[in-house]
């Protein structure tokens, strides 16, 4: 299984919710993240405000920050190569690039009759 690293623009904290506005997307994607850690899935973050160096010390990263600027992150890289970047990526990606296999609709139980209710 491949490493999935992704280079956060500066952020206060990296689920979303902090501060006065909350980020719903990058809410969703850090429940995306956690899912995909249970799953196995070997995801490593980094903040371009806590953590410049490691930017800076990744040719692939710096390269993409001299060209795109920080404004075209976050970037995601998979096995050190880029696969995503001015977005986060949704949970069938990260799925996908982590090698897991989701359960489809066909594998969900079907919805049963509530008691007491007039559907039966």
């Amino acid at each position: 299984m491949k490493k999935i690293e992704v280079f956060d623009p500066a952020l206060c904290c990296s689920s979303g919710v902090c501060g006065v506005d909350a980020d719903q997307a990058l809410i969703n994607f850090s429940a995306d993240v956690e899912w995909a850690r249970q799953q196995g899935a070997q995801i490593e973050r980094f903040n371009l405000a806590q953590q410049p160096m490691t930017f800076a010390e990744n040719q692939i990263v710096r390269a993409f920050l001299e060209l795109s600027g920080k404004e075209g992150l976050p970037l995601i890289l998979l096995g050190g190569a880029i696969v995503l970047a001015g977005r986060y990526p949704s949970r069938a990606e990260l799925a996908r690039w982590a090698e897991i296999t989701q359960p489809d609709a066909a594998d969900k139980p079907a919805k049963s009759c509530c008691s007491g209710s007039s559907c039966c």
